[in-house]
């Protein structure tokens, strides 16, 4: 499944919970699959800067792929970095680098975020774009 069809997955998915709070519980359930990193891992070149609460991605080049690992303090951080992680982690650095964000809004959720949340968001898709560009480059 590519990076489309996982997003058309997950919009599937938020388009069977008729209100926003139901939505965001959906969230916050995906959280409970969440994991966690290493404390080493946890430093200030894998910290997300810019998110509403403390969260680390860790990023590794691997055979042409991204390998993303994050973790997230709080309970919608946690469940964000989960549905995000599903959608850009272990895919070919090509694919995740001519996918469009902006497709993100398609499933639903985007407009759901506060403003701080969005922001977050975009900090996370900061990261995740500039560890494929530098897997792209023959960086690790």
């Amino acid at each position: 499944m590519n990076m489309e069809e996982t997003v058309a997955r997950f919009k599937e998915d938020f388009d069977l919970f008729p209100t926003a709070n139901d939505k965001l519980e959906y969230i916050f359930d995906l959280g409970k699959k969440h994991t966690t990193l290493p404390e080493e891992e946890k430093t200030d070149d894998t910290y997300v800067h810019g998110c509403a609460s403390d969260a680390w991605l860790v990023g590794e080049c691997k055979d042409g792929k991204l390998l993303l690992r994050g973790e997230g303090t709080s309970e919608m951080a946690k469940g964000m970095l989960t549905l995000l992680l599903d959608i850009f982690a272990n895919r070919p650095v090509d694919e995740i680098l001519a996918f469009d964000p902006e497709k993100l809004h398609e499933m639903g959720v985007v407009e759901l975020l506060s403003p701080v949340r969005q922001q977050s968001l975009e900090a996370f898709l900061k990261m995740v774009y500039a560890y494929a560009q530098k897997c792209k480059e023959g960086g690790n």
